[in-house]
């Protein structure tokens, strides 16, 4: 049975599958997951911040839409950002297998980094906006 130091293939290198099989990681992509909950939840200001810097909306449209949004529609986003990193880990938990209550209990490390990381961001990109407005009206 050929080692693979014998393979000239790999030069004596490990094979890693960039599938996600047996050279794959353990553990769950909590930067990720985190970032993406923390954008969905300010989404109410960033997508009026981001339509104002491509050139679709003016400033003073953008502050106003986001402004009616953050004010109406602010816990309705946050609510789906907390959904979407929910519903991230699950999915991420499932393509492991380990979605079961010991699966969780093995990454409370990375569900405390997911939550950090969106409060961050959410807190970041809060500051940044409401930033930006405070220019937009001057």
């Amino acid at each position: 049975m050929p080692t693979p130091t014998d393979d000239p293939l790999t030069d004596g290198r490990a094979v890693v599958d960039v599938v996600g099989g047996a050279g794959a990681s353990d553990d769950l992509p909590a930067f990720r997951i985190g970032l993406a909950g923390g954008l969905v939840g300010i989404l109410c200001c960033v997508g009026p911040t981001v339509l104002a810097a491509i050139g679709v909306l003016s400033a003073t449209a953008a502050y106003d839409l986001s402004y009616d949004l953050y004010g109406n529609y602010a816990w309705w986003f946050r609510g789906a950002g907390l959904l979407v990193a929910a519903g991230l880990v699950w999915y991420a938990l499932r393509r492991r297998d380990r979605c079961t209550l010991d699966g969780v209990r093995s990454v409370r490390r990375n569900l405390v980094t997911i939550a950090i990381v969106g409060v961050v961001t959410y807190g970041f990109l809060y500051w940044f906006t409401t930033w930006l407005g405070n220019l937009a009206v001057a």
